[in-house]
């Protein structure tokens, strides 16, 4: 089976912060992808902007050592990467000023989708928003895709959307969450919705739990400073968990239609109970492994700040009161992955007499790395001697079920950008879900600034803090072992 290529129609993407770490390391590669599998037309044009004096030559000499440096080596085409850089150019813009504006707008061109990516501070957000206006580049089939963070908090994000909605339409901006463009997340809704297999079942009558861990074995060194002042809740559980936990918990949408999807996230949200104390767990990591801690890497002795959280939360709904849905994520942990964990009840009656070997069905969805999924079922232990049980995976690991073409399955941003250019809103948030997420995380924080907690230490390679263990053994679970 081949996957098929749908090439978009011709754009022009213009690339604020063209010559900064994302554009390097994720968007222009992924462009260069997206252009050798053929979904890039040859009268696109890639704009890079930014305040560096470069001109073109310079900044395709940029782009190809970018693509070369995070590319794979059996993915690189250098004839392709020569076609690739033909389709770029580079103008020198300051979003604080006036200069090289109106060269921007000769360059961009009328007739085709215009589309202008905020890789920059969202602290310029608003100053690009209305450069791009008064200059009258963007118009209203315009569309901006803005990166996280987007706000520190729920004032600070009701202030971001207004300064957008001052110049762009809702369906006009693409608030970029990259864990949504992810194979694995999307073949979550399609286990959920195209097969009748689980849908009965996905409610708290026959769900014990739901686990949802993103585990980093990296630490914040080279950016302490930065990670100081967002932490653990603000950079991964408000956005990348939330949106997560929402694929899992919402309910059929009665199409799969941007605005339908979305208005069930947001349902979701709102549905979140308010987190107890006793039901969060932060910490920091400490010195081993020949690295430094987390408060050496911060540049600050007396940091509050997590590198480390785990909570208990619940969505109170029909489907779900009583089930508990656990979220963890930290840095310098055992592995690295990324993977979401549904765990059913057992039986209510137990049929064997040697029962010591149930364990419960569980389906894993991996994120990352090798992804894919893993149904385990309990079967009886081969051999004679009674009916003994013994818990098997089911696995369907993409790589293995669908050989060359998982391995040619496109990176989350480059998913993302083709959507953009679609103008499909599906896989990015809306300014009420990202209102509803902050609105329901900023509780959470302000109690522990006022309780003035301090995150626990824990060792790196470890699984987290011991507290984060408790909080599922008092409850009688525990948490997956962290693995690749």
């Amino acid at each position: 089976m081949v996957s098929r290529v749908i090439p978009v129609d011709p754009f022009d993407l213009v690339i604020f912060g063209g010559t900064g770490d994302l554009a390097r390391r994720k968007i222009l590669p992924g462009l260069y992808r997206r252009f050798l599998a053929g979904q890039m037309t040859d009268d696109s044009v890639i704009i890079g902007a930014a305040r560096s004096e470069l001109d073109d030559e310079g900044y395709r000499e940029m782009v190809a050592k970018a693509v070369i440096e995070f590319t794979p080596k059996d993915k690189l085409d250098r004839d392709g990467l020569t076609r690739f850089l033909a389709h770029v150019r580079y103008i020198s813009v300051d979003g604080k000023v006036s200069g090289g504006w109106e060269k921007l707008k000769e360059v961009v061109r009328q007739g085709v989708v215009k589309a202008f990516y905020f890789s920059v501070a969202p602290s310029l957000f608003g100053e690009l928003a209305e450069k791009l206006h008064r200059h009258g580049i963007a118009d209203a089939e315009s569309r901006i895709v803005v990166e996280k963070p987007f706000g520190r908090d729920l004032a600070s994000a009701r202030a971001l959307n207004r300064v957008l909605a001052d110049h762009f339409a809702e369906e006009q901006i693409y608030r970029i969450d990259h864990y949504l463009g992810k194979e694995t997340v999307q073949n979550l809704m399609a286990v959920r919705f195209a097969n009748i297999l689980f849908e009965p079942l996905w409610k708290a009558e026959y769900i014990d739990h739901v686990q949802i861990t993103v585990a980093e074995t990296v630490g914040v060194d080279g950016r302490g400073a930065y990670y100081d002042k967002s932490g653990a809740m603000r950079d991964m559980v408000q956005n990348h968990l939330m949106q997560l936990l929402c694929l899992i918990a919402m309910e059929p949408p009665y199409h799969f239609d941007p605005n339908a999807v979305r208005d069930e996230k947001l349902k979701v949200i709102r549905a979140l109970d308010a987190v107890q104390p006793d039901d969060i767990v932060r910490g920091q990591y400490l010195a081993g492994n020949g690295q430094g801690s987390y408060v050496e890497h911060s540049e600050d002795p007396n940091s509050r700040t997590e590198s480390y959280i785990a909570l208990k939360c619940h969505v109170s709904n029909w489907r779900w009161k009583g089930t508990p849905f656990y979220l963890r994520t930290g840095k310098r942990l055992r592995a690295r992955t990324s993977e979401i964990a549904v765990v059913f009840k057992e039986p209510p009656h137990t049929l064997f007499d040697d029962a010591t070997g149930w364990r419960e069905n569980v389906l894993v969805i991996r994120l990352q790395p090798n992804e894919g999924m893993e149904l385990s079922v309990m079967i009886k232990e081969p051999g004679p001697g009674g009916m003994r049980l013994k818990q098997v995976p089911l696995d369907m690991a993409f790589a293995t079920a669908l050989g060359a073409e998982a391995a040619d399955v496109p990176d989350a941003y480059e998913r993302l950008i083709m959507d953009v250019i679609r103008g499909n809103q599906t896989l990015f948030m809306r300014g009420d879900e990202v209102e509803a997420a902050w609105a329901w995380a900023d509780p959470i924080i302000q109690g522990w600034e006022a309780r003035g907690d301090k995150p626990q230490g824990y060792d790196p390679g470890s699984s987290g803090p011991e507290d984060a263990l408790m909080l599922m053994h008092r409850d009688g679970r525990r948490w997956r072992d962290i693995r690749e």
